[in-house]
């Protein structure tokens, strides 16, 4: 009976390793040697502003950021504007990580136009003044001529976690009007939201057994369930289907309207379901393994959408990253952004709040090969530390550094956005204060 208990342990171990060895080895039980700041558009002290608001200082704890594009009446780019996320009481309240101790204070929403580097903060007009408001995954649908926007935000509330749905206005930027409060008994763990329409979108739930669960589960589960690994999470399609659509311009609408939400599981089996992304051609859904320390990328097959189902997705391949990933963006020109955690055990010290304690940064692109022609390779070799000394070379991507600090400079990235058009680059961090613009 021992030896089979013992076999059966062996195996397990050795499963283990094999999946996350690298992980635990490189992110867990040691700590990268990582600089005070790497860019890889010049000389960090020269190209690095952080963007704060100092009537307030609530620009703190910003885990998203979303670009909001504005197209003319043709489809092209006139404006671009950054949406941020921040909620200044995630240390007494966040789902995810913890602790569960106090959901009162409210987060915020932030707008920055790069053009005048002037913040605006986007009031919640209408929004309830019961519900409760813990911003984590955002996403905008362009506007067109001068159109309303639907934003969703993820919000881990008090008693469940929702999707909260926002129309944002370009001639009122200082306010985003609330239409309705999502919800599902399948939304277990809301993260990260990549649309596919503007009533339409893929939200990755990045754990099965969650903080809310009753103590001691609640405490140890859902780290067992990260350390492990478990492939217990997954990526599911959503679309509002409204019974009696209002024109765009109409006034908001409310929770008691009659609309139906079709919900479908679109990746099962995965360890720690993060950020999720859309690429731009449509054809590509990319989503961070955190546990794993990968980004599976997947094939969406149009052929199978409908208005009631949504695209059926196959695997392709995932590509290991230098970091425990955590938000993900596509750019204009189709290349991945992926930010992360070098140093798990840093980040965890942040969230309880131990003195003197920073959590590391790092943010890479992946650039499928066939565009890059392995160019990148010396490009990636400038950063201080190498993608490679933790990853090996991807067959399908090239890996390329495009921030890194230890943390003193800016720390805990959470989501990087690039701006192809002007190569700025723009990341907020979990627990950091302000947003850092990183310019060419």
């Amino acid at each position: 009976m021992f030896s089979r208990v013992a076999t059966g342990l062996a195996a397990l171990l050795a499963v283990f390793f094999y999946r996350s060895g690298r992980v635990a080895w490189n992110h867990i039980l040691t700590a990268p040697s990582l600089p005070d700041a790497y860019y890889v558009g010049g000389n960090w002290t020269s190209h690095f502003s952080v963007i704060k608001d100092p009537s307030s200082n609530d620009i703190n704890f910003c885990e998203d950021i979303s670009f909001w594009d504005h197209h003319d009446a043709h489809g092209a780019l006139t404006d671009r504007l950054v949406l941020l996320g921040c909620d200044p009481n995630r240390k007494a309240w966040n789902t995810v990580m913890g602790p569960l101790r106090n959901s009162n204070p409210r987060g915020h929403l932030f707008l920055y136009v790069p053009g005048t580097d002037a913040v605006h903060r986007v009031t919640l007009k209408g929004y309830p003044t019961i519900h409760d408001f813990h911003p984590l995954g955002v996403e905008i649908y362009p506007s067109r001529d001068g159109s309303l926007s639907n934003l969703f935000i993820v919000n881990h509330a008090r008693a469940q976690t929702t999707i909260e749905q926002f129309v944002l206005d370009p001639a009122r930027l200082t306010e985003a009007r609330y239409v309705r409060t999502l919800r599902s008994p399948y939304f277990v763990s809301p993260n990260a939201i990549a649309l596919t329409s503007p009533t339409s979108f893929y939200v990755s739930n990045d754990h099965l057994l969650t903080r809310r669960l009753p103590n001691p589960i609640g405490h140890v589960a859902p780290l067992v369930e990260t350390l492990v690994g478990l492939p217990s999470s997954w990526v599911a399609h959503v679309s509002i289907h409204e019974s009696n659509p209002k024109p765009t311009d109409g006034g908001a609408m409310t929770d008691a309207d009659d609309y139906t939400l079709t919900h479908t599981f679109a990746a099962l089996g995965i360890a720690f379901a993060n950020g999720v992304a859309l690429s731009p051609s449509r054809a590509h859904l990319a989503i961070a393994s955190t546990s794993l320390g990968l980004v599976h990328f997947y094939t969406l097959d149009t052929n199978t959408n409908t208005s009631i189902t949504a695209p059926s997705l196959s695997f392709s391949h995932s590509v290991p990253v230098p970091f425990l990933p955590d938000n993900i963006a596509y750019d204009d020109d189709g290349a991945l952004i992926v930010t992360g955690h070098p140093h798990f055990p840093s980040l965890i010290g942040i969230a309880a709040n131990e003195t003197g304690t920073t959590a590391p940064s790092w943010a890479v692109s992946l650039t499928p090969t066939s565009d890059t022609a392995r160019l990148v390779s010396d490009e990636n070799a400038r950063a201080p530390l190498s993608a490679y000394t933790f990853v090996p070379h991807a067959t399908t991507h090239e890996v390329e550094t495009l921030f890194q600090s230890d943390g003193s400079v800016f720390g805990s990235s959470s989501t990087t956005l690039r701006d192809a058009r002007t190569g700025a680059v723009y990341v907020a961090g979990l627990y950091e204060q302000g947003m850092l613009v990183c310019r060419p």
